[in-house]
């Protein structure tokens, strides 16, 4: 963005300090309207023919771009990616535990990596680990779907459940 002396433009489209349409005028007439306002001149769209600049105070003006910046910012909601580890041969109650801990993140708009690790001889029976990924994919299937079906890598069976849309 150009203010003031960086603008080559021997023409341009000028809009007031008080925001009404000036019209096309020399380069040199608008500075001299920015000075007697005390103002900068700055280039609002420079593809434009002629270019489109604006008598406004330029200091004023970055810090309302950066203030629409951060509050644009704060709408967004990143997605995070949380992960959910246990073994084949879990407990109920702490397979509940990870069921909830799950449905928590999924509900908060994140996605869950469920990861079932293999140990030793459990690894001879990884029809285990792939119950009980189906078994979790059956409890969350009302706020979750499965971006990944459930795939055994080295020693760890892992999936991913990304949170349902909100139908409106």
């Amino acid at each position: 963005m150009k203010i003031n002396r960086e603008i080559k433009s021997p023409q341009v489209r000028l809009i007031g300090p008080d925001g009404s349409q000036v019209g096309v005028v020399s380069l040199r007439e608008a500075f001299t309207i920015a000075e007697d306002a005390g103002l900068d001149l700055v280039e609002i769209s420079p593809n434009a023919k002629p270019p489109v600049c604006k008598v406004i105070d330029y200091g004023k003006y970055r810090y309302q771009l950066t203030k629409k910046e951060k509050e644009s910012k704060k709408t967004q909601h990143q997605v995070k990616l949380k992960e959910v580890k246990m073994k084949p041969n879990i407990d109920e109650h702490d397979f509940q535990v990870k069921l909830k801990r799950a449905k928590e993140f999924l509900e908060k708009g994140n996605k869950v990596r469920v990861a079932c690790t293999f140990w030793g001889r459990e690894l001879a029976h990884t029809e285990v680990g792939r119950k009980l990924c189906n078994r979790f994919i059956e409890e969350l299937e009302e706020v979750s779907i499965v971006e990944a079906m459930p795939k055994l890598l080295g020693r760890n069976m892992t999936m991913v459940m990304a949170p349902q849309k909100k139908k409106n």
